[in-house]
């Protein structure tokens, strides 16, 4: 689905991105893990077009879409959330579903002059759409409050509703579970295995809860200093020596479920 080829970003004297190669398969729910630093959200900005890697290549589907405006990846099926939920927080959270699709007649000026029947036609389809994905998520007695004053997990769960709203491929996932209890996280999880499962998406997830990733995906790829260290199940990621040495600077034995559970965060 998605093939990183070599890619490397600079911030001055700082690599924050180093030769990194890995691909996302597809129908996959790809983990990416590692310590703070390793450059895993700053590989998610470079994918999502938020930022230009400074050489390398990425392709998604096996044509070319490095440097591509976020936009135009959107139009291609490529998607992301973000560590921070983005709502628009003074609008329903009905409202911040249905602006999701792209195109809508109701947007240009003019129509709304010329054509009002078909965009009421077309807002009440989206109104139905925006409705199941509520009920999907299990969010339905929430449609009509501000999202501004939902919760945190209720945030995150919206954030992919709004992914659910899109003709998505690939979802890149930054740190779904971060700040959410432990219930809201369960449900999450279950969603996202529905719609790997039922609607064939694509995931890659970073995620700094070990236990999340585990039950959730395979393979998992461990960032360290920008490259990837190490790649696989997550049985054989927790039994890695690099991957412990890369959390704790070295250990042994069962350290590492300490290490994968205790000691990861944000890149």
């Amino acid at each position: 689905m998605i093939s990183i080829e070599h890619v490397s970003k600079r911030f001055g004297g700082l690599r924050a991105v180093n030769d990194c190669t890995f691909e996302v398969q597809p129908g996959t729910i790809t983990g990416l893990i590692g310590p703070n630093g390793a450059g895993k959200t700053t590989l998610f900005n470079i994918v999502t077009g938020f930022l230009k890697p400074d050489e390398g290549r990425i392709t998604l589907e096996g044509r070319d879409i490095t440097g591509l405006p976020p936009h135009k990846l959107f139009h291609r099926g490529l998607v992301r959330t973000f560590q921070i939920p983005h709502e628009l927080s003074r609008m329903t959270t009905r409202e911040n579903l249905m602006l999701v699709p792209a195109g809508q007649t109701g947007e240009t000026i003019w129509a709304t002059w010329l054509i009002p029947g078909r965009i009421a036609r077309e807002e009440k389809a989206i109104r139905v759409r925006a409705d199941q994905v509520l009920e999907f998520l299990k969010l339905s007695h929430v449609a009509n409050e501000l999202a501004g004053n939902l919760s945190g997990g209720q945030k995150k769960l919206l954030e992919l509703g709004r992914v659910m709203m899109t003709d998505a491929k690939i979802i890149l996932l930054d740190e779904p579970g971060a700040g959410v209890n432990r219930t809201l996280l369960g449900a999450l999880a279950e969603d996202i295995r529905r719609l790997n499962r039922e609607r064939g998406y694509t995931f890659c997830i970073i995620e700094h809860d070990m236990d999340f990733v585990a039950a959730l995906c395979d393979p998992v790829i461990c960032m360290a200093e920008g490259s990837v260290l190490a790649q696989g199940p997550m049985s054989e990621i927790r039994r890695n020596q690099a991957v412990l040495d890369a959390y704790l600077g070295g250990g042994t034995g069962h350290d590492i479920d300490a290490a994968l559970r205790g000691r990861d965060g944000a890149a």
